[in-house]
Parts: C-alpha cells; sequence; structure tokens
C-alpha cells in the first residue's frame, strides 16, 4: 500500500472534518447563502429560501462524500488498474463510517448536531461516486478492447 494513493482521501477527509466545525453550521451559511439567494430570488417565499439553503447544504453533504468514495477507491485500488467489486465495497465501508464519525464528531460542536439522515445522504453520495466510478471503468474498458 503506497501513501501517495492514499493522499487525495487524507486531505478531502481533513476538509469534510473543517466543513463540519461550528463556522459551517447552518447558522453561518444562512449569512452567505441567503443573502445569494434572496439576490438572485426576490420574490421568492422566506420558506422558499429557506429549502434551497437546506437543500444546497445537502447536496454539498452528496458531493464532499462522493468526492472522498472516489478518492477513497484510488486508495484502495493502489497500483492496480480496472474495477473490482470489492474495492468499491471496501470504499463504501470506509466512507460510510467516516461518514457516521463526523456526525458523531458533530454532536461535540457547538451549533452542529448529529444527523442519522446526514450519515444517509453522504452514503448515497458516496454509492453515486461509485457508480460514475464503474461507469468510467467501463467505458475505459471498451476503449482499450
Amino acid at each position: 500500500m503506497r501513501m501517495r494513493h492514499w493522499l487525495p482521501a487524507i486531505f478531502v477527509a481533513a476538509l469534510i472534518s473543517v466543513f463540519s466545525t461550528h463556522y459551517f453550521s447552518d447558522q453561518q451559511t444562512a449569512r452567505v447563502i441567503v443573502p445569494i439567494l434572496r439576490r438572485l430570488f426576490p420574490h421568492a417565499a422566506a420558506h422558499a429560501i429557506h429549502l434551497m439553503h437546506m437543500a444546497i447544504r445537502k447536496l454539498a453533504h452528496v458531493t464532499e462524500f462522493g468526492v472522498f468514495s472516489i478518492t477513497v477507491f484510488h486508495g484502495v485500488r493502489g497500483e492496480r488498474g480496472g474495477w473490482r467489486w470489492n474495492w468499491a465495497l471496501i470504499t463504501l465501508v470506509i466512507a460510510v463510517t467516516y461518514a457516521g464519525l463526523d456526525e458523531w464528531h458533530q454532536s461535540f460542536v457547538p451549533l452542529r448536531h448529529a444527523s442519522a439522515r446526514d450519515v444517509a445522504i453522504d452514503a448515497c453520495g458516496a454509492l453515486l461516486a461509485q457508480g460514475l466510478v464503474w461507469a468510467y471503468a467501463m467505458r475505459r474498458l471498451r476503449q482499450t478492447d
């Protein structure tokens, strides 16, 4: 196992941990996102703005754990090429475990809380990314034939 294959995953994991601090709580992100949404949608009701803010935050979960999943797959695969089910399964176990640990960490952070729903959203992001990794690997395999 070469450390250089794991460096991207370690970097993304650290970034996820930063996003789990109180600096990125919903109250803090609302200070930036809500004014932008109000400017983009001046006639939107406050509830609609709130829902858009929440959707942006949940899309961020999908995105960050999708990227994490891809980088973990890179670490698991290492020097080898292609795609294998066991690599994807190991990747998903690592990603979902990290999602759970991230939520547990948030339970100790002021202005944050732990949410099983967020772990599920993170898992969906990781699973979606593994679907993309699989599709990319199959496309590359067809190109070499």
